[in-house]
């Protein structure tokens, strides 16, 4: 089985959006190298984050997130973001009536079942799970292996928190991954375990 990482930009106060859902200069640092990140070129990042960022990314064989996030995308128009196999859709509600239902999407009730499927989907891969409220229920419940932060030098002030609601305290190891980009601070954590 692949590991479980909690991922997503962050800013330097634990914000994934502002309140109202916008990311403003987070993601700055996408667009601030010269190094073709993606397949069409649109994301352009320095060596050091190409170097780190499109090897996490080839690892990858799912990716969990919440139903807000998948609203909020239009559910990529049925297509999994950079070159993601499968999508695991934490969700209550059923699929959208005009979502094609053999596109690679999985709507699954509760995150213990998501990142089950997900696992299940991804073989030996790594399952990303976002952060947000979803990763922060993933990491309380104990299923996540590392915690995976591109910290941008942002101060949002408010909005949605990466660990979510998260109240109880977990323990991370040291970083086992520093890696400076352009307007960015790659860090990877192991969760402590017992």
């Amino acid at each position: 089985m692949g590991k479980v990482v909690l991922y997503s930009t962050v800013s330097v106060d634990g914000f994934i959006a502002d309140p109202n859902d916008q990311v403003g200069p987070l993601f700055d640092w996408m667009s601030g190298g010269d190094v073709p990140l993606d397949d069409k070129g649109e994301v352009k990042v320095t060596q050091a984050s190409y170097d780190y960022v499109r090897p996490y990314w080839d690892e990858i064989g799912v990716t969990v997130v919440g139903r807000h996030v998948f609203d909020l995308t239009k559910g990529w128009g049925g297509r999994p973001p950079s070159g993601i196999d499968h999508m695991v859709v934490v969700t209550h509600r059923p699929m959208p009536d005009d979502w094609d239902a053999a596109a690679p999407f999985h709507f699954v009730e509760g995150v213990e079942a998501a990142v089950e499927q997900a696992r299940r989907l991804a073989g030996d891969r790594t399952v990303e799970v976002a952060a947000g409220d979803v990763g922060g229920q993933v990491l309380a419940a104990g299923l996540v292996d590392e915690v995976a932060m591109d910290v941008a030098p942002v101060v949002l002030g408010a909005g949605k928190r990466y660990f979510g609601s998260v109240d109880a305290q977990h323990l991370l190891e040291d970083p086992h991954v520093v890696i400076q980009g352009n307007r960015v601070l790659h860090l990877r954590y192991r969760v402590r375990t017992g």
